[in-house]
């Protein structure tokens, strides 16, 4: 195992923070640097987590502004748009995540891996919470012999934590992007004006007003398993806990249709819920990548190659971690 800390670029933001804590908890003797381009706030970022050292992220520094600096693996978590995090990561062989580009925004990280595709191991992790939807989804579907429909609801509480950086990603993704991707019959398809408006059920039935959105789970599930029709949709309101007056949550709705074993159809209907909100989810998710990207937990260290979050996460841990932390899974009623 390296002695070397792992960098977390953006580690003074929400994100940066909880995937700190979580490599804290589990892996207690792993040095860590808290990167952000305000170095009060990255120390204090480091000194709140411990083991931990603040550093400032320079974007324009081929080094980063490290000054040859030995670093295990790096994580961005925040829009890299000059691709700096992963030129630096490549040409030190070292394991790299980034969570932020969109599908229609990968294309750079995409064509650094393939000019120099032995350099390392790169996981584009901009999957919705990074694992929390596409681990459980494909679990959910080796129950069918074929799935046919997969439709993802995400709630997202309005009052759910924020950092500049995600808010940022959210308007990005949301606003200014001018279309989401979807899966129709097998094709690949672009979601605009009214097609892009959905609807799903929250946990606690509510019947949430949506828009659709392209993270790469689309792209994920739709190759893993092969259904036809895939879909995503993001509701910003009043999660189910915090409807019922309690305090907020994030929620994942998952939907899968096709057929059983035995050749009749099957529905299923699920829930991912934490009641931490969003933040949890996606800072375990950096977290249990940066180990497997490593091989903190027992197993060899990834190899080089692209991957998406869910191919390196095998569910039992995952889940496991995820009870750990709070969060759970419900089996709903299918609609």
């Amino acid at each position: 195992m390296s002695p070397h800390p792992i960098l977390l670029a953006g580690g003074a933001g929400i994100v940066g923070r909880h995937a700190a804590q979580e490599l804290r908890v589990a892996r207690p003797q792993i040095p860590l640097l808290m990167g952000g381009r305000d170095i009060a706030r990255a120390e204090e970022a480091a000194s709140a987590v411990g083991h931990a050292e603040g550093v400032t992220i320079d974007l324009e520094d081929q080094d980063l502004g490290l000054d040859g600096r030995p670093v295990s693996a790096v994580a961005v978590l925040f829009t890299d748009t000059s691709v700096a995090g992963l030129r630096f990561a490549q040409a030190r062989g070292i394991p790299y995540i980034s969570i932020s580009p969109g599908i229609v925004e990968f294309g750079p990280e995409v064509a650094t891996f393939i000019h120099n595709p032995r350099a390392a191991p790169v996981v584009l992790g901009t999957e919705w919470l990074v694992g929390a939807t596409s681990i459980p989804t494909l679990e959910f579907a080796k129950r069918f012999a074929q799935v046919d429909n997969i439709t993802i609801g995400a709630v997202l509480d309005e009052q759910d934590a924020f950092g500049p950086a995600a808010e940022a990603d959210l308007e990005r993704q949301t606003r200014t992007m001018p279309a989401a991707l979807a899966r129709r019959d097998g094709a690949y398809v672009w979601r605009i004006g009214e097609d892009a408006r959905g609807r799903f059920h929250a946990v606690d039935g509510t019947l949430m007003e949506a828009s659709a959105l392209s993270p790469n789970d689309l792209l994920g599930l739709a190759t893993a398993t092969g259904a036809p029709n895939v879909e995503f949709n993001l509701a910003l309101g009043t999660s189910s806990t915090r409807r019922s007056g309690g305090q907020l949550s994030t929620e994942i709705i998952i939907e899968l249709a096709g057929t059983d074993r035995a050749g009749g159809p099957l529905r299923t209907r699920h829930a991912v819920v934490h009641p931490g909100g969003q933040m949890p989810l996606t800072g375990l998710g950096v977290a249990m990548i940066l180990e497997r990207l490593l091989g903190l937990g027992g197993q060899p260290p990834t190899p080089p190659g692209l991957y998406f979050p869910h191919q390196l996460l095998g569910p039992r841990a995952y889940f496991a971690r995820l009870d750990a932390i709070g969060g759970k899974i419900i089996e709903l009623e299918v609609l």
